[in-house]
């Protein structure tokens, strides 16, 4: 499957199911989203249905292969600072998806208003995300020492990013 074949749109009510097992296949590997407990179908219905905006990456055979979510990530004089998350899953990692749902979650988040898209805790080994985000032009903003703790309980340095969406 190439990229040209996806498709990134807002997520709808029928994607939930796939969308659980994706996310719930990065909690489990413990190395990228802080969340240790998995989703099931109530809690990832109240998930993904409170973020400001959801979407998925969609195959041409319908399949969903990937996803992100789109959230203030204060209140307040921080709210128009935005956070996301990205989850592909493993069988299609490594395809450009992971690049299509972050210039498209880019384009949402100027789109609702938000002036810049802030990751709190890029774990430092996750060195294909940091690429990605530094090819977009993100901007490294330093490293937390030992900021998140892996599944194995060792700790990792994390390394917060931003861009400037306006």
């Amino acid at each position: 499957m190439e990229s040209s074949n996806i498709l990134v749109r807002k997520y709808a009510p029928r994607d939930l199911d796939e969308m659980i097992r994706i996310w719930n296949e990065i909690v489990a590997e413990g190395n990228a989203f802080p969340q240790e407990k998995p989703l099931d179908a109530q809690s990832g219905e109240n998930f993904f249905g409170g973020q400001t905006y959801c979407a998925v990456a969609q195959s041409g055979g319908g399949e969903i292969v990937g996803l992100y979510i789109l959230h203030p990530n204060n209140v307040g004089r921080c709210g128009h600072i935005c956070n996301a998350s990205y989850a592909v899953g493993s069988r299609h990692r490594g395809k450009g998806i992971g690049e299509m749902l972050v210039r498209d979650c880019i384009a949402q988040a100027g789109a609702l208003g938000f002036w810049v898209l802030q990751f709190n805790a890029v774990v430092e080994s996750n060195v294909r995300a940091r690429k990605l985000y530094e090819k977009l032009g993100f901007v490294r903003l330093g490293t937390i020492p030992r900021g998140f703790r892996m599944k194995d309980g060792s700790f990792e340095n994390i390394c917060p990013y931003y861009i400037e969406l306006n």
